[in-house]
């Protein structure tokens, strides 16, 4: 786990595999400032319909995160629920709902200026 407060950096992502620069390997990952770690559906209910769940978010803020990056997957199958996002409306922290190599891409440009947080889905 870094030392810092930054993000990990993706250094690659490709169908069911995302590879952090703290040598982590994830089929689908939670990032934010100082770690990551694998994100795993079944702990809040995420599923591809009605998406990712409030309490997906909050874990990325409960670690720092002043943005957030939401990938859709590769084909733009993952949804985010309408509640994801009025919460983080509410909470007034920007977001980014993007198909996933946007999403890597946006991610890895924020995390260099920005204590940034995302959800990564690597398939579908």
């Amino acid at each position: 786990m870094p030392t810092n407060n930054l993000s990990p950096k993706i250094n690659s992502i490709k169908w069911g595999s995302i590879k952090t620069d703290e040598g982590q390997q994830y089929k689908d990952a939670k990032l934010y400032p100082g770690g990551s770690r694998a994100w795993d559906w079944n702990e809040t209910g995420t599923h591809h319909t009605p998406g990712i769940q409030p309490a997906d978010v909050e874990e990325l803020l409960d670690h720092g995160a002043e943005i957030v990056i939401l990938s859709r997957g590769f084909h733009e199958r993952l949804q985010t629920s309408r509640k994801t996002e009025q919460f983080l409306t509410r909470k007034d922290i920007p977001y980014h709902i993007l198909q996933t190599e946007s999403a890597v891409d946006k991610y890895n440009e924020l995390r260099k200026d920005h204590k940034v947080g995302a959800l990564i889905h690597s398939t579908c």
